[in-house]
């Protein structure tokens, strides 16, 4: 079993329902689920009009390595609606499924990388990383020094998933 963190997204609909049953799925196909932060409200990011985001990091034990992981998260998307081969880049999702980090793993693949390249960077991932694994290091940088350094206006917390381990 492999530590892993994944950040759930959703600006689409019932956000915390579909959420809710992204991480239902993913357990069901076999990861175990360890902590979940807090929901949170986010402001969308990218060049296209839409509404706020709720967002949300699990820590789950992964028996599958990345790329099986990246697999599994894609098939939960497709099967709660989202179509990304015909989505606007930066658009509304239903769902969005990342992976923040794999173990102490770093893969530089064409499809995948992990660390997700862009974490140090987000704050509406960052947040509730921070949440629940309040010490943990990207890259030889604690997160929750990365997230001082970046804007957080807009990021409400939206209350306690239900799913809180």
């Amino acid at each position: 079993m492999t530590v892993a963190y994944l950040c759930l997204g959703s600006n689409v609909g019932d956000r915390a329902e579909t959420m809710a049953q992204a991480l239902a799925t993913l357990c069901r196909a076999g990861l175990t689920l360890r902590r979940s932060s807090s929901y949170y409200e986010t402001p969308p990011w990218g060049p296209v009009p839409q509404g706020p985001y709720l967002n949300q990091v699990v820590e789950v034990d992964s028996p599958i390595g990345p790329k099986s992981l990246l697999a599994l998260g894609l098939e939960v998307e497709r099967m709660l609606g989202r179509d990304r081969p015909n989505e606007v880049r930066f658009g509304p999702r239903r769902i969005d499924i990342d992976i923040l980090l794999f173990g102490d793993e770093t893969v530089r693949e064409e499809d995948l990388e992990i660390p997700h390249p862009r974490l140090m960077e987000r704050a509406f991932a960052l947040v509730p990383l921070t949440e629940i694994a309040p010490d943990i290091v990207v890259g030889g940088v604690r997160a929750a020094e990365a997230l001082a350094k970046l804007d957080q206006s807009g990021i409400t917390r939206h209350g306690d998933s239900a799913s809180h381990a």
